[in-house]
């Protein structure tokens, strides 16, 4: 053997391309659908107030996803024989393959989906600009 080599190099390295380099959370998945004119972004968030969940775009191409929620005060007179509820915070950061126009950006929360639309940037083409030569 020659060398060692890495087998999943290439992998890793087409999937930080298609992520923007971003690394993927297994906390919060979400789907990114390219429809043409926009993109759509699908999270689920069940369990979640609507005022719980915070959407950015931190720059032309990277959607930020966050949402937090607490559960109940606890009385020191409760007594709980198993107690798995708590408090949840998870934040995700997509990368997005081309600009999007961040002032028409959109988003919606309904049975627990939020849906993120997110228009491209749109470039018309008309051969260029002349530059005078004085």
């Amino acid at each position: 053997m020659t060398g060692s080599t890495d087998p999943f190099g290439d992998i890793e390295e087409l999937i930080d391309v298609m992520t923007g380099g971003l690394e993927p959370s297994g906390d919060l998945a979400v789907d990114v659908a390219d429809t043409g004119d926009e993109f759509v972004a699908v999270a689920d968030l069940p369990g979640y107030a609507r005022e719980d969940i915070d959407v950015q775009l931190t720059d032309s191409t990277t959607l930020t996803l966050s949402a937090s929620r607490e559960t109940e005060t606890v009385e020191e007179a409760d007594r709980y024989v198993t107690r798995e509820r708590h408090g949840q915070s998870i934040t995700r950061q997509v990368g997005l393959p081309e600009p999007v126009v961040e002032t028409e950006a959109s988003a919606t929360y309904e049975n627990g989906v939020l849906t993120v639309t997110l228009p491209k940037q749109t470039t018309t083409d008309d051969g260029g600009t002349d530059i005078p030569v004085n």
